[in-house]
């Protein structure tokens, strides 16, 4: 059975649609899946042992989209069941133009107007739940129970127990904590562990800042990978970690897919949709404001105290009771 599956953009949320992925996987045991999502989600899910093929959807970089989206589409095979996770009107489109007698995706009006399942699912849960149900509305077998995250990229082994940092999130300022910060705690902890400082493309002047305030406190044992690695080594050496120190991010998730001991520290997104899935090792260092959630990419009070009144302190001892746990 051919299953089309269009994996969402950014890297958090294609690791949330995981579980979805292992429904679709154990209701229909001879799958064979195609996948079709951005550069990050594809290098991180292609390696599904069902995965018969994985695509990057380029059709945006074409002078015309509406015509690379169906010429994409009639390079396909047929497919017994096609869903997407996006809701966007050319994934709805590619979808249709497939031929895909059934085809899922949540409720929208090109949705509805082109495709043959689009429940309206509720908001009110965790994103995992959301990407399962849709994947599972054609099926009398769900009980609403979606399993862990699941990445089968190869964990690091690293000679010495590891503390990851990830200071970035791709989707905005609003969501980062601070660099010295990220430090001080970093250095609180760099008798017990080796450093690695995680990054993007364009996280790497945050990254260096971290690197400047370790350097101003004298800790050596610390390697400064932001900008130098793979989607593939980006989750092969988070899983490979002792312990994680995070915003809510898309390594975030990786760390979780893995079960690495993890602090994630919010301020402006909805952690009760998008912390950690399943981790019994995470913790969450959050303040209640009343501004928040706003789901802003950058403070629109230009205050930024959902982060700003978080203190280095919080986060070691969110460390100390994961330890605890231990």
């Amino acid at each position: 059975m051919k299953i089309l599956v269009i994996l969402p953009n950014w890297l958090g949320d294609a690791v949330m649609a995981t579980p979805a992925i292992e429904l679709l996987s154990l209701h229909y045991p001879h799958a064979r899946f195609t996948f079709i999502g951005s550069y990050v989600s594809i290098e991180a899910l292609k390696h599904h042992p069902l995965c018969e093929r994985a695509i990057v959807d380029e059709t945006k970089k074409s002078s015309s989209r509406l015509f690379a989206t169906y010429k994409l589409a009639k390079e396909l095979d047929e497919f017994s069941l096609a869903v997407s996770f996006r809701n966007q009107i050319h994934s709805s489109l590619l979808l249709r133009f497939t031929s895909t007698v059934i085809c899922i995706a949540r409720s929208s009006w090109h949705s509805k107007l082109l495709l043959s399942h689009t429940p309206k699912i509720k908001t009110d849960k965790h994103l995992v739940e959301q990407y399962s149900e849709l994947a599972m509305i054609n099926t009398d077998h769900f009980n609403g129970e979606s399993p862990n995250l699941k990445l089968y990229i190869q964990r690091k082994k690293f000679d010495r127990p590891t503390l990851g940092i990830n200071a970035g999130a791709t989707y905005g300022s609003a969501k980062r904590w601070y660099p010295e910060r990220f430090a001080e705690v970093a250095s609180s902890y760099s008798d017990k562990y080796d450093i690695i400082i995680f990054g993007g493309p364009n996280e790497v002047e945050m990254a260096e800042e971290i690197e400047d305030n370790l350097k101003a406190l004298q800790i050596k044992n610390y390697t400064n990978l932001a900008g130098k690695t793979s989607i593939n080594e980006l989750c092969s050496f988070i899983a490979g970690c002792s312990l994680f120190i995070t915003n809510d991010s898309g390594p975030m998730h990786v760390a979780a897919a893995y079960n690495v001991p993890t602090v994630s520290i919010f301020g402006p997104t909805r952690y009760k949709e998008t912390s950690q899935w399943k981790n019994e090792k995470g913790l969450i260092v959050r303040h209640e404001m009343e501004c928040s959630p706003c789901m802003k990419r950058e403070c629109p009070l230009k205050h930024h105290n959902c982060m700003k009144e978080i203190t280095a302190s919080e986060v070691i001892e969110a460390v100390k009771e994961l330890d605890l746990k231990d």
